[in-house]
């Protein structure tokens, strides 16, 4: 088990959104946390990343406790955090960017090659300033960036956000080529089909608590996700 997480709670000027979560990703699989917006996906991937003050309950990563440890050393150890509002440097180049990713060891050349592989439109886009690019590719480039440092987990909060239906199915086939590869990653996500696909299993987080767990089959199968997500009555 990569990373686990045990009764976490987290919110902001003393109110908890997240409450008493927990949940386990093992090495090699892609989870999703699937939920409305509001559901408390994304205070519960910042309390993981280090970027909320005082939450509770426990984060494990490879058998190292990092609960209360600073974002730049969850980052170091391997669980790496891409935002939905992506966060890039908008004055920089694509290229720029991708190099900050490896930040503080020098860029790898292979690395970056295989990310041009996997969006070749950053390669195209190489001398672009990332403010001007579209919503599409800044979602390449803020995953780009993230697997310039060779994550061990990859967390991504809502990957498809501000993308066409046609850019979010391409953002979700170049996740599955790195699940392919056997890189760990975890989603938190509102579109559900695009996450069940691309998920080994899932964990539906309604009013900051888990309400149910298991495989994707077993979720896209379940009447009450399939009535409040994926609008089957």
């Amino acid at each position: 088990m990569i990373l686990e997480v045990r009764d976490a709670s987290a919110g902001y000027l003393g109110e908890n959104v997240v409450r008493d979560v927990s949940f386990e990703v093992e090495e090699g699989e892609a989870v999703a946390i699937i939920g409305s917006n509001g559901a408390g996906k994304t205070t519960l991937f910042r309390a993981i990343c280090g970027l909320l003050a005082k939450p509770r309950g426990s984060v494990i990563f490879d058998g190292e406790d990092l609960t209360r440890a600073l974002p730049h050393r969850i980052s170091k150890a391997g669980l790496v955090y891409v935002p939905a509002e992506r966060h890039l440097f908008p004055q920089m180049t694509v290229s720029e960017n991708l190099s900050l990713g490896a930040f503080p060891k020098r860029p790898d050349p292979e690395t970056r090659g295989f990310i041009l592989d996997l969006f070749p439109v950053l390669a195209e886009r190489s001398r672009q300033q990332a403010g001007t690019l579209s919503g599409g590719e800044q979602q390449m480039l803020a995953v780009g960036r993230a697997l310039m440092s060779k994550p061990r987990v990859l967390m991504l909060d809502e990957p498809s956000t501000g993308l066409s239906p046609k850019l979010a199915q391409d953002a979700y086939r170049a996740l599955t080529v790195l699940r392919d590869r056997g890189m760990t990653l975890l989603m938190a996500e509102q579109q559900v089909p695009l996450a069940l696909a691309l998920a080994n299993r899932g964990y539906v987080l309604e009013n900051g608590r888990i309400q149910i767990e298991g495989t994707s089959e077993e979720l896209a199968s379940d009447p009450g996700v399939r009535h409040a997500y994926l609008g089957i009555a």
